[in-house]
């Protein structure tokens, strides 16, 4: 990329991150006396519901391709480089042909070491090895471990009921943004992908929603597609993940390890409310998107003019 290009990539960019979202003028409709310019390029902005491409896998349920949105400066994601999952210890053979045939050339698993020892270890075709890049769940697993194994249903009940779980769950989100040590592991992927120099990538933590989808959203938000259209790739996980996370609650029915499983449910689903939470920590500690990219995540201009270069065509 030549230095003249990569001047005006980033001086696109930093336009674009300081505004946060479109110019509500190129929401709304041009009004009688609007030059047919704007009309024109509010039209052209205008966010739209795309495709959201699942691979769909009988040992994974979540995995995606990041590419196809467009971004409001008129250009869009490209497909074929990240991706985002579940878990890949489950895969089947014919599950291993699919990913092999996505060229990866690097996997990152956001797992702590509790989570591959109990799910274990990712299945990847072969040559292809995973990177350990632990995000902290406040032990979350853990807590969700003993719970379940207790089936004691006032045990239960006294560590997941009355909003408890959903707490934890904004916790969780809050430390996105707090911890030192899970921003540098979003911030060193992120750095990885603006690279490019190792191909494909693929990054994923157990169910693909909250790490994963923390880092989907940041991911998706410095490429400059929409806010709203970010926070519908999140929101994703549980039209993909609903029917297995139901079937895992009626296991544990069946089995008597728990009289109530929907208790579960705060923890199997994502929400608004738990993304809230870290943006109004990212804006509370950094001002902003922007400042929770540069001062935050340590990534300077150049890096994010590399990942729109790279990502965006």
């Amino acid at each position: 990329m030549s230095r003249a290009r990569i001047r005006l990539a980033t001086a696109v960019l930093a336009a674009a991150l300081a505004a946060g979202t479109l110019p509500a003028a190129a929401y709304a409709a041009p009004s009688p006396g609007a030059a047919t310019g704007t009309a024109a390029s509010a039209e052209r902005y205008r966010p739209s519901a795309e495709t959201i491409r699942q691979i769909p896998l009988q040992g994974a349920v979540n995995v995606r391709d990041l590419g196809g949105y467009r971004t409001w400066t008129g250009g869009q994601v490209r497909q074929g480089l990240v991706y985002r999952s579940d878990a890949l210890g489950r895969l089947t053979p014919a599950d291993l042909t699919t990913v092999s045939g996505l060229g990866l050339r690097k996997v990152v698993d956001f797992r702590i070491p509790m989570e591959v020892q109990y799910d274990g270890a990712d299945k990847l075709p072969s040559g292809l090895v995973s990177t350990a890049r632990p995000v902290s769940d406040l032990g979350l697993y853990a807590t969700l471990v003993g719970a379940i194994a207790s089936g004691d249903p006032a045990t239960q009940e006294q560590m997941l009921g009355g909003g408890r779980a959903e707490a934890y769950m904004r916790d969780i989100y809050r430390t996105f943004v707090t911890s030192p040590e899970n921003r540098a592991q979003f911030a060193t992927t992120l750095r990885e992908i603006a690279d490019g120099g190792q191909g494909p990538l693929l990054y994923h933590c157990t169910s693909g929603k909250d790490r994963t989808g923390w880092m989907s959203y940041v991911l998706l938000r410095a490429l400059a597609v929409p806010e709203d259209t970010a926070e519908r790739d999140y929101l994703a996980s549980n039209t993909f993940r609903a029917a297995y996370d139901a079937q895992v609650r009626a296991g544990l029915k069946q089995s008597g390890r728990m009289q109530n499983p929907d208790l579960l449910i705060p923890l199997q689903e994502v929400r608004p409310d738990y993304l809230a939470t870290a943006t109004a920590r990212m804006e509370a500690d950094y001002g902003g998107f922007y400042g929770y990219l540069t001062d935050g995540l340590g990534l300077d201009l150049r890096t994010l003019a590399k990942l729109q270069a790279r990502m965006v065509r």
